[in-house]
């Protein structure tokens, strides 16, 4: 690897760990993204310097998060793997399943910790405090449908909209009221 490539691969995988993944993981999927050619498990092993068997098993956990594409070529046996491309598509792909992994889980406790019945005045406290917690991870659920039906252009649009859209928020509310929790500190 050059040492453009080492620097990404080794800084990806360290922010890996931050994520939620092994090390290695990162590693592989920052490898197989700036690498043009498909990569069979042994060129992976050779290139991260790790064991056949850690490169099979981060492979298979790339693949089930939907990050990596397998190839076949003829007269090979090898399988060969690349990077989804499009980095619009990577985004769409982690953010759902962070979301099937993260978010459905907890709005299922949080409904169904809502539906218990309240025995004293601290579980009365406390299921007020989850429904606060479910409409608001359930309005952030609903806002993630919508951005996914969005074409990468009108997203890329909306994010580089920043500081503008809290702007017009406030505008609307100085013109027809509304709350704005800057005034009302």
């Amino acid at each position: 690897m050059t040492p453009l490539v080492q620097t990404f691969v080794s800084h990806f995988g360290e922010m890996g760990s931050r994520w939620g993944i092994n090390r290695t993981v990162g590693q592989i999927y920052a490898l197989l993204f700036v690498t043009e050619q498909q990569l069979h498990a042994d060129d992976i092993g050779e290139k991260l310097g790790i064991s056949r068997s850690n490169v099979s098993i981060g492979l298979k956990e790339l693949q089930s998060w939907g990050l990596v594409r397998l190839h076949r070529v003829p007269g090979d046996r090898r399988e060969y793997f690349t990077s989804l491309g499009d980095v619009w598509e990577i985004f769409r792909v982690v953010a759902a399943e962070r979301r099937r992994r993260e978010v459905a889980p907890t709005l299922s406790v949080l409904r169904e910790s809502l539906l218990a019945n309240a025995q004293t005045p601290g579980d009365v406290f406390a299921q007020q405090r989850m429904r606060e917690m479910h409409e608001l991870v359930d309005l952030a659920n609903n806002w993630f449908d919508d951005l996914q039906r969005l074409s990468p252009e009108s997203l890329a649009q909306l994010m580089k909209m920043g500081a503008k859209v809290q702007r017009l928020l406030a505008a609307k509310d100085r013109l027809f009221g509304g709350a704005n929790p800057k005034e009302a500190e």
